[in-house]
């Protein structure tokens, strides 16, 4: 069998797999969209007022009232500050790298799984495609079947090729959606760590320096 009897032969198979394939998409799609809602949602926390007493607490009762402050908050902006306060006594620089290495872990958390979504936004409309590809292909021999006549075989190929672009695109875009928002939702909370971390950094660097021990 040649290469083109092998393609002949899958497009014989149809395009109900594609479509078919595009709903299983949607559907863990939908699934990722309302675990990342809800798991947003679950660690979100005021990140305003904390901010405001975080830097009244700095300024008046120190370290420790701040570390209990944070301990109070269930977001990511305050574990990202609080591991930097574990490291407080041990410098300035100490602190800025404990806080790079948390933000980039809650980075990874909170975009977990926002890959599938990006995957499926970008390249859902050329799996529908596909499915049309197969459709026309699939047309064409019903044409040819009947001779040049228009036939309800010939018009249900047509239709199905049809369909299948449509609902590419109908799982691409709400994908695509869901990913720029959840995008903008990283970006923002991991832009009022950063302001916390520089509060916390500033309040640090205000201090007066430590007396060494005598050795």
């Amino acid at each position: 069998m040649d290469i083109q009897e092998r393609l002949n032969a899958f497009a014989m198979l149809g395009a109900g797999w594609v479509m078919w394939l595009l709903v299983g998409l949607s559907i863990i799609g939908l699934a990722i969209v309302l675990e990342r809602a809800y798991y947003l949602f679950a660690s979100h926390d005021d990140i305003p007022k904390l901010r405001k007493d975080l830097r009244a607490l700095l300024r008046t009762d120190g370290v420790e009232a701040a570390r209990k402050r944070l301990d109070e908050s269930r977001s990511f902006e305050a574990s990202i500050v609080r591991a930097g306060l574990e490291v407080a006594e041990e410098g300035p620089e100490s602190v800025e790298e404990r806080i790079a290495g948390e933000t980039a872990i809650a980075k990874q958390q909170m975009e977990r799984n926002l890959v599938f979504l990006g995957t499926v936004g970008n390249n859902a409309p050329f799996v529908g495609l596909l499915g049309t590809v197969i459709g026309i292909i699939r047309a064409f021999h019903a044409l040819d079947e009947s001779a040049g006549q228009v036939t309800s075989g010939l018009m249900t190929e047509v239709g199905e090729a049809l369909v299948a672009t449509a609902i590419g695109i109908l799982v691409a875009l709400p994908a695509v959606a869901f990913f720029n928002v959840f995008q903008r939702i990283v970006r923002g909370r991991l832009g009022w760590a950063d302001a916390l971390g520089r509060d916390l950094m500033a309040h640090l660097k205000a201090r007066p320096a430590q007396p060494k021990a005598a050795e």
